[in-house]
Formats: C-alpha cells, structure tokens, sequence
C-alpha cells in the first residue's frame, strides 16, 4: 500500500469514520448512508477507497455488497502512521530546543551590557 493512496484514505474524515463504524460490524452503503450525512453513492465512493488500499473488503450476497474492516492491514497501517507521527514529533521536538537554545542565546546577548567600539583618534582632531 503506498503511503500517499493511505494517507490520502484515512484523511478524509467521513472514511474515518465510515472505518469506525465498520469496526462495529459488517455494513453495506445503504446501512453506513443512514448513520451518516452523506448520501449512499458517496458512501459507495468512499468504501472503494477504503478497499483500493485494503483497509475494507466487500463481499457480494445476493444484491447487496457487505463490507468489513480487515483487521490486519488496519493495524499494519496504523503502526506506519504512528511511526510517522513519533517522527514528526521527535523533528518538532529538535526545532523546539533549538528555538529554545536561539533565544536563550538572544536574551544572554541583549543582557550583557554593550561596550562602545574602540575607535582610533581623528587626525583631523589634533
């Protein structure tokens, strides 16, 4: 599963969803449309995306497609964002302390008292 078809998946919030109550139990768009505020064709729409990168399978009974979560690939890919969000924060965490270490630097410099720059004479003075 590449990581953009998966991060584009789980970031629209009516699949998060869709995914949420699918952990519940099996459902088809017609009973996911009722529980949500999107119509069955978009439900429709969003569960294929959720079955391209292997996060929901679809099977055929009779007219109706019922879809479950698979379990599996779900933690697999929720193992690989928070591997991604650990990143983020140990990066955000290094620009902080840098931040940190800047104006710690900054306020030590505006402290300390400035001397005037030592000039030599004017010859035309003399």
């Amino acid at each position: 599963m590449p990581d953009d078809d998966l991060w584009s998946a789980v970031g629209d919030p009516t699949r998060r969803r869709v995914l949420d109550l699918l952990l519940a139990g099996e459902g088809t768009a017609t009973t996911l449309a009722d529980r949500l505020p999107v119509t069955r064709q978009a439900v429709t729409k969003h569960l294929a995306v959720l079955d391209r990168v292997g996060l929901v399978h679809g099977t055929t009974t009779g007219r109706e497609r019922r879809y479950r979560v698979d379990t599996d690939q779900l933690a697999r890919a929720s193992a690989q964002l928070d591997a991604v969000g650990r990143a983020w924060d140990a990066r955000l965490w290094r620009i902080q302390r840098l931040a940190e270490a800047i104006h710690a630097t900054g306020a030590a410099a505006a402290s300390t008292p400035a001397t005037a720059p030592a000039t030599e004479p004017d010859p035309e003075d003399d």
